[in-house]
């Protein structure tokens, strides 16, 4: 590796970009999560269309892991000069693999907790397809695995206000 390249990359604030990048990974999970739950939710509506507004709301559970991401991924922006027009603050190598660390937690559990939670609200979409007045048990098991997205944005979020600028 050239000593330019070398430059480029071992650089604090080049890390904390890529933990940005990182964070907003949690996407994937939604976009899988939501993807299985449509898939079972299309099923349902085909036999009841009247079933769309309940299949629906547990079909976009899902979608936050996603948010959480995205929240995370602007917060370490704005924390390192990218929004705000400040311009990038020239980091530590510490400083960039502190908030690179921080966002490990809300990227990678987001797309392992979007999926999972997917996979429960495709099972809560077929429970309404029986038992439409049963929804609500339906949202409870799908938020059940939303607790540890909570869990992991709140770590993210709680370690990257810990690195000092």
């Amino acid at each position: 590796m050239s000593i330019e390249v070398a430059n480029l990359v071992l650089n604090g604030s080049y890390l904390a970009i890529l933990g940005a990048a990182i964070a907003a990974l949690a996407g994937i999970g939604s976009a899988l999560g939501v993807g299985v739950a449509g898939e079972a939710a299309s099923g349902v509506v085909a036999e009841d269309p009247k079933k769309f507004g309940q299949a629906l709301i547990l079909q976009a559970l899902p979608g936050t892991q996603g948010i959480y991401g995205l929240l995370i991924a602007f917060i370490i922006l704005q924390k390192i000069g990218v929004l705000g027009g400040s311009g990038l603050i020239d980091l530590t190598i510490p400083q960039g693999a502190y908030i690179f660390a921080a966002s490990l937690p809300i990227g990678l559990i987001g797309i392992f907790s979007g999926y999972a939670q997917g996979k429960a609200a495709a099972a809560g979409i077929m429970l309404i397809s029986k038992r439409p007045e049963e929804i609500a048990k339906g949202m409870v098991y799908t938020a059940m695995v939303e607790t540890y997205a909570v869990l992991a944005l709140l770590i993210s979020f709680l370690m990257i206000n810990g690195v000092r600028i």
